[in-house]
């Protein structure tokens, strides 16, 4: 007795240590972001971000995206399959049991041999047997295994579903991005198109001017080449614009329609403002960020299961039958009942239930490690965002102005050229001087978009996190 005793306690000291609690993660993250202040945001739902835009346009295309893109669909039937799962886990710990029934008819003839003589038996006729059971397995569990099998499943649950919310989110910021993309195509597309109406109206000019003899044949020539460059960087922005909305319409589902129902206009509208944001609030928003923590839930549980696995295991078993045997000459009838039970206790398992629990102990580790990362990069991809994002507004306001003066400086030029005041060359440059600063206003402002929907998506944006919490 006091050898079993011993062998108990031993068992219990390495179950109880095997229970030990897995590292606290460091989420330490700075207090604030440091990003400068932007405009004062109006009311913006986080969770349909994609509507501040005031882009009817968009929040269609958005939708329709969250709702054909087959990444949105295979994340949605993956929570199915892992629900599924869930319930298998569960329900091994619940009492298990088939009932079965048999039964047999067996005709004999006999063709040579003796001939049974006792009154009411032959050798020859039919029988039937007949027999119906039902056996059932329990594995009694006072240790709790199916407590903890049933968190580290709902564990399992919850990742897949935070999974499914990090791909809409994902698939919006795409759609987005890529609507920004074709609207600032379109825009370079008519920027481009704008040109060759210019230089068709220099080309006019300048040969006016060498037919009257005020200029030179050259200067002609020079704005031919010009035109012809205008005209091929027109085809080449049509053609990018094409696969851009091919791009739109695969993202959206809409694969087989046409890029003519992709109206893309060649404008872009204000840059809401991005809601303040602590870097606390990432636990909470980034649907990344607690898909990580429910697996980390999910690794903690599975260590306590691993170490429950070195308590003994206590099964009852019952069961019920019934038997009724039919023979030539005679039949029985007969019912049984079983009440039995089986105790199992690791011994000689116990190392390599150990080694299991060890191998656990790491993966629950990298469960941490991997949880404490994912903070991280979120806090970088939004400061990193709102900083960019900060920047790109005084750029565009930077570029705005400058714009305006370089439009200035460029109808001057062009109206002095009309009035043989200045020369071809003078008034190129200034178009020039003034198409680029265009080019980069345009690129600033589309630039400015696609960094805001990278901050609204790096702050937690695109889903009902409030909603999702409360199910």
């Amino acid at each position: 007795m006091r050898s079993v005793a011993l062998a108990l306690a031993v068992l219990s000291t390495l179950s109880l240590g095997a229970c030990a609690v897995a590292r606290k993660p460091d989420l330490g993250l700075p207090a604030a972001y440091e990003a400068p202040a932007g405009p004062p945001p109006g009311v913006i739902a986080l969770d349909t971000w994609w509507t501040a835009y005031d882009d009817p346009d968009l929040t269609t295309l958005v939708q329709q995206a969250l709702e054909r893109n087959p990444d949105v669909r295979t994340a949605r039937s993956r929570i199915d399959e892992v629900e599924a799962q869930r319930w298998q886990a569960i329900l091994q710990y619940l009492p298990q049991g088939d009932a079965s029934y048999t039964s047999r008819r067996t005709h004999t003839d006999q063709l040579a041999g003796t001939t049974v003589s006792i009154p009411g038996f032959t050798n020859s006729g039919a029988s039937v047997t007949q027999s119906a059971n039902f056996n059932v397995s329990w594995e009694v569990d006072p240790f709790g295994r199916g407590l903890f099998a049933a968190k580290a499943a709902n564990a399992e649950v919850a990742q897949l579903r935070y999974a499914y919310e990090t791909t809409r989110a994902t698939i919006a910021a795409q759609t987005a991005d890529a609507w920004f993309q074709a609207k600032g195509l379109a825009i370079q597309l008519a920027d481009a198109r704008q040109t060759v109406r210019i230089q068709s109206e220099l080309y006019d000019l300048a040969t006016r001017k060498a037919e009257a003899g005020l200029a030179g044949a050259t200067d002609a020539d020079r704005v031919a080449g010009e035109l012809a460059a205008a005209n091929a960087q027109v085809e080449a922005l049509d053609a990018q614009l094409q696969v851009q909305k091919r791009a739109i319409l695969i993202l959206a589902g809409r694969v087989v329609e046409p890029t003519a129902n992709i109206e893309a206009t060649p404008e872009v509208g204000a840059i809401p403002a991005v809601p303040a944001a602590l870097p606390s609030e990432l636990l909470e928003r980034r649907p990344d960020v607690r898909g990580a923590q429910a697996a980390l839930r999910s690794q903690k549980n599975q260590k306590v299961l691993d170490a429950l696995a070195l308590f003994p295991t206590f099964s009852f078993t019952p069961s019920l039958g019934w038997q009724k045997v039919k023979q030539p000459g005679f039949s029985s009838t007969s019912q049984n009942w079983v009440l039995g039970g089986t105790v199992t206790q690791p011994i000689l398992s116990i190392p390599r239930l150990l080694s299991e629990w060890k191998a656990q102990d790491a993966r629950t580790e990298q469960a941490v490690i991997t949880y404490e990362k994912t903070v991280q990069t979120a806090f970088q991809e939004a400061e990193s965002a709102l900083v960019n994002l900060g920047a790109d507004r005084r750029r565009v306001a930077l570029l705005t102005d400058g714009e305006v003066r370089a439009r200035r400086a460029y109808d001057a030029s062009k109206a002095a050229y009309e009035r043989g005041l200045t020369d071809l060359s003078t008034t190129l440059q200034a178009e020039q001087s003034w198409r680029s600063v265009r080019a980069q206003l345009t690129s600033a402002e589309v630039q400015a978009l696609r960094r805001s929907v990278q901050a609204y998506k790096a702050i937690g944006g695109g889903w009902p996190a409030q909603t999702y919490a409360a199910k």
